[in-house]
């Protein structure tokens, strides 16, 4: 299965016609169709690591200030035991906690909705340990390899750029340190310098706007620490929004014709 990193941004992109909303449909149709997707979200931030190993997650509503029909929206997706004891056992000696309550956040359900509206592919969460370094983010991502040929799509959802506080929803012109940084990144993971990926933080003013902290950026290794030998990379939706980064990477043995990137 390929991998894939989302640059979801606002979760109104779940219900509102646009080129996002729009681009993640278009990919849902053209990827091969998963056994069960993985997905690794900026929003379960934990102390640990844990897994959602519910049958019937529920959609949690993490934000606040949005109109009601976002409030509304029910993505019925089933969950996976088995997938969670998987990961589990793929992470191990790292104890991973299964976590029966959990649901899918938003960072899950408002891409995975316009790419699969049927809601009929099994859904797993697994959660970002706050406590530990990017540098062990990347090598624990690295041992759910084995996923990605048993059918299981990886999702990660985050974005690139994401410094809230400096958002204008009024006015969407791109900084020009967030063009900057978005740049560099996407010229690191085209030459695959995982180090230079990794090890952000210390680069300069540009990354310290661009990643203020750390919960978006993380899914990028993730998925980034899953490129495999022959993968092609391809950038979808490529576009900076203030200090929102909307880019979505792709890495695929054999590339879904998609286009230009918006």
């Amino acid at each position: 299965m390929p991998v894939l990193f989302i640059g979801h941004g606002s979760p109104l992109n779940a219900i509102t016609d646009n080129p996002f909303r729009r681009a993640w449909a278009a990919l849902g149709a053209a990827l091969p169709r998963p056994r069960a997707i993985l997905c690794v979200s900026a929003h379960w931030e934990t102390r640990g690591v844990y897994v959602t190993a519910t049958s019937t997650p529920e959609t949690i509503h993490d934000f606040y200030g949005f109109p009601k029909a976002l409030f509304d929206v029910h993505y019925a997706a089933p969950g996976s035991a088995a997938l969670a004891r998987r990961v589990a056992e793929l992470l191990a000696p790292q104890r991973v906690r299964l976590d029966a309550g959990r649901g899918l956040d938003h960072g899950a359900w408002s891409v995975l909705m316009p790419m699969y509206p049927q809601a009929d592919i099994p859904v797993v969460q697994l959660s970002l340990d706050t406590t530990q370094s990017a540098a062990w983010h990347r090598a624990l991502a690295r041992q759910l390899l084995p996923l990605r040929d048993e059918g299981v799509l990886i999702v990660g959802s985050g974005n690139i750029v994401h410094n809230l506080p400096l958002y204008d929803f009024h006015d969407a012109t791109p900084f020009d340190w967030a063009i900057r940084f978005t740049e560099r990144v996407k010229q690191q993971l085209t030459a695959q310098d995982l180090p230079a990926l990794t090890d952000w933080g210390s680069q300069d003013t540009d990354a310290q706007l661009a990643v203020p902290t750390a919960e978006h950026y993380l899914p990028l290794l993730y998925t980034s620490a899953l490129r495999r030998e022959g993968d092609t990379l391809q950038f979808l939706t490529d576009v900076v929004q203030g200090s929102m980064g909307m880019t979505s990477v792709l890495w695929s043995a054999a590339p879904p014709a998609l286009g230009q990137p918006i």
